[in-house]
């Protein structure tokens, strides 16, 4: 990792400079220069963790539909957020009262929706007529070709859910769909796997190098999540507050994880987090 080693060579020689000039500084300046130099490599630690703010992810409103987008989608466009390994569209979406997407097209993509609250119902070219309520999770394989449509049918509830675009390991395959209820009680204080390309532990199958916990924490709660050398994380927080490794983030906020051995989840009050494994593309 040469930016670290780069990084050390910078505090030995900071170090240096410190011990030289330490004759004529009382104890309490060299304690501050000391502290300065772990605060420098603790700002660099912290640098494997970006942080993108709520507020800085693109938003659209087409009065039917208010949407974040996490990375570049549609009109928006950010070329430093164009996906983070090989996941590509976060967008948390707001559907009002009997309006929805019509039908259209996708190819060569793994789609999840996860529902937050209302209901979306879906429709599509493989014959699937399904209801999504709050805690399924739902995957749709655009593989050779999918048309599909999404709609809030309910009368006076807006539909507020999460769109997940994953790029898949293989193109060309076929079209395939899958939803599971995934229960309160296994996401409560724990990273509950809900996808993944084995299906493993009652998680919905993706055609994709990547796999997706869900957890909720509150007061106490924490969890652990160990990642394989040179793969990429990212985290993103539905709702309330929480660390991870140490760093706060709240509603809305993300997190870009690179180089980072273990994520540690605490110190949550009221938080859903969505969290990804990722190829690192």
């Amino acid at each position: 990792m040469p930016q670290i080693n780069n990084l050390l060579l910078n505090v030995q020689a900071f170090h240096l400079k410190v011990e030289g000039i330490a004759l004529s500084m009382n104890a309490d300046q060299y304690n501050s220069c000391n502290k300065l130099t772990v605060d420098v490599f603790k700002q660099k630690d912290l640098s494997m963790l970006e942080l993108r703010k709520s507020d800085e992810r693109g938003y659209a409103d087409h009065g039917w539909l208010k949407s974040y987008h996490s990375f570049s989608f549609a009109n928006y466009y950010d070329p430093k957020f164009m996906g983070w390994g090989n996941l590509r569209v976060i967008n948390e979406d707001r559907i009002e009262p009997g309006r929805g997407f019509g039908q259209h097209g996708h190819r060569d993509m793994e789609i999840i929706s996860y529902v937050l609250s209302g209901e979306l119902a879906h429709q599509d070219s493989l014959g699937n007529v399904k209801g999504i309520p709050p805690g399924d999770i739902q995957r749709m394989s655009a593989g050779t070709g999918v048309v599909h449509s999404e709609f809030n049918h309910a009368a006076n509830q807006q539909t507020h859910f999460l769109q997940i675009w994953i790029e898949p390991s293989i193109k060309g395959i076929a079209p395939g769909y899958e939803q599971k209820t995934i229960p309160q009680q296994k996401k409560q204080g724990a990273l509950c796997l809900v996808a993944s390309s084995t299906g493993e532990l009652g998680s919905v199958t993706i055609h994709a190098d990547a796999k997706l916990y869900v957890g909720i924490f509150d007061s106490g709660h924490s969890a652990k999540l160990s990642i394989s050398k040179g793969r990429k994380a990212y985290v993103h927080l539905i709702a309330g507050s929480l660390q991870v490794n140490g760093l706060t983030i709240n509603g809305g906020d993300a997190l870009l994880i690179s180089d980072e051995e273990e994520l540690e989840i605490s110190n949550g009050e009221r938080a859903e987090v969505l969290v990804f494994d990722l190829a690192p593309n």
